[in-house]
């Protein structure tokens, strides 16, 4: 997947949204809620195995900027403070591809702990 890269990064208007091209000719629209609660950072992820955290609340995030780091990856800030994960290009792909399911499984652990989306 090396060979893939976005030629074009760009938020919405409402800053709810980062549309990604690839060179491949695929795009994805990806919601800066998605984005936020599915975070590669150490915040969301952990530093091991079994500590990734469930983020609640961000239904109404928006993305504040996109910083490019090297050329393999972006860093994401957005209005609430967030900002440390490194969005690789495979990875926004992999949102692109699967972020769908993945978010569903996010919203499952969600109300398996009794959280909520909402601010």
């Amino acid at each position: 997947m090396s060979d893939i890269w976005p030629t074009e990064l760009k938020v919405s208007k409402d800053r709810r949204l980062l549309s990604v091209a690839f060179n491949d000719g695929k795009s994805h629209d990806l919601p800066a809620e998605m984005l936020r609660v599915l975070s590669p950072s150490a915040e969301v992820k952990g530093h091991g195995p079994g500590q990734q955290v469930t983020v609640p609340g961000k239904r109404n995030v928006e993305i504040n900027a996109v910083i490019p780091t090297g050329n393999y990856a972006v860093r994401i800030g957005f209005n609430d403070g967030h900002d440390t994960g490194i969005f690789t290009w495979a990875y926004l792909r992999e949102l692109g591809e699967k972020g769908g399911e993945m978010f569903v499984a996010y919203e499952a652990d969600l109300a398996a702990k009794g959280l909520s989306r909402g601010n």
